[in-house]
């Protein structure tokens, strides 16, 4: 504890003298952008601690480039429009070098035309819906044939082609609903019920009655944010287990089950690319540096092992190129790997997306996942569904 109150002050000192760091010579300033309050908070905030973890690790080895990186930190507050706000000022008035944030793809899509216009560059840490690659984000996260499309071809085979699709009310829940339902047909299998609901939504009572009509095979979830501590606390009320009906979550790592409460999350399933119980020898280091920074209750988790690749891949590409200028980086990140807690992921020059290794789990009675199937090696990503005949069109 006393080591976690240590870092915990020395990163509150290091984003205190954030806005100082465009100005001083041996300093290098960039910019966190996360959800610190709202509805997405719940997710959003272990990503920052992550890349704070990462800030910290590479100032203690010497910096980039002779430099020491010191964060300004904006809230995004769930909001795209303040995502699009604060990331004006990080470009234009603080002058980072790059930004780290976002998670909804309502955000990611906010800040697109800032980064763009101002030519900055935004590393992203979350898994989305796909149809998308900017030069001025890189993605850290999966594609859609990095996680959707295995996790449904899965269920198709273990539990059975009628499917009921509960989603937020955004793009990345639509759009991957939109795939969902082409790969379905595919499959020759079924969509029973497709329902979105706004961000923050409470009473799922009404929908879990419907799912309970239409008798599905699996429930395909990508509502994001707290949304999902009330639904799956009321499916368990209504009688509805992991065994009798499984879900499948695209947005639920290890920090958001740990809120939902295991009892109410044992046996249903995720996909991912990373989980805390992952076996490599950097995560064991990585799970263990994460605990002794922010306490040993806290867990790891896909998009908070991200934003951890993220600010070391972007320091790597400095190295690489001698520089913090954005084209330059952006250049030498192409190709670039490195030996991440999930394994060895790769940069792909022409996306700017991971290779990443798809990973199916099982939540466990602790609370933590139990990976249940997993591809061979890292996938190539496939951000626009080139390589699927039946996703023409989509």
């Amino acid at each position: 504890m006393k080591k976690a109150v240590l870092i915990a002050a020395a990163g509150a000192a290091l984003l205190l003298s954030g806005c100082k760091g465009k100005q001083e010579e041996n300093a290098v300033s960039i910019g966190l952008l996360h959800s610190l309050s709202g509805t997405m908070a719940i997710s959003e905030t272990p990503v920052r601690d992550s890349e704070m973890l990462a800030i910290r690790e590479i100032n203690e080895a010497g910096g980039v480039l002779g430099k020491k990186i010191r964060a300004v930190e904006e809230d995004g507050a769930s909001d795209p429009a303040t995502f699009a706000e604060k990331a004006r000022k990080l470009l234009e008035e603080d002058k980072v070098a790059a930004v780290f944030g976002c998670w909804t793809s309502a955000s990611r899509k906010a800040v697109k035309p800032v980064f763009e216009e101002l030519y900055g560059l935004l590393w992203y840490p979350v898994q989305y819906e796909g149809m998308e690659a900017s030069p001025n984000i890189m993605y850290m996260g999966a594609a859609p044939n990095q996680q959707v499309i295995p996790a449904v071809d899965y269920c198709a085979e273990h539990f059975g082609k009628k499917m009921y699709l509960l989603g937020s009310d955004y793009i990345f829940p639509r759009t991957a609903n939109r795939i969902i339902k082409a790969q379905l047909a595919d499959l020759n299998g079924e969509c029973v019920g497709e329902t979105y609901v706004p961000m923050g939504y409470l009473d799922f009572s009404r929908i879990i009655e419907e799912i309970k009509a239409e008798k599905p095979d699996v429930i395909i979830n990508s509502l994001n944010g707290d949304s999902n501590i009330h639904f799956f606390r009321q499916l368990t009320n209504a009688g509805i287990s992991s065994d009798k009906l499984p879900v499948m979550s695209f947005s639920i790592a290890e920090e958001e089950a740990a809120k939902i409460g295991v009892e109410n999350l044992q046996g249903h399933l995720v996909a991912w690319n990373y989980y805390e119980t992952t076996e490599t020898p950097r995560n064991e280091k990585f799970v263990s540096d994460y605990k002794s920074a922010f306490g040993d209750n806290r867990v790891t988790g896909d998009p908070i092992e991200a934003g951890y690749i993220a600010v070391y891949m972007w320091a790597a590409a400095c190295e690489k190129a001698g520089s913090f200028d954005v084209e330059a980086v952006r250049m030498a990140a192409k190709g670039l790997s490195f030996t991440a807690p999930e394994g060895t992921v790769t940069i792909d020059g022409a996306n700017q997306h991971l290779y990443k290794q798809v990973r199916i789990g099982r939540i466990n009675d602790k609370g933590l996942i139990d990976e249940i199937w997993a591809t061979p090696g890292a996938v190539k990503p496939d951000p626009y569904l080139s390589t699927y005949e039946w996703a023409r069109g989509l």
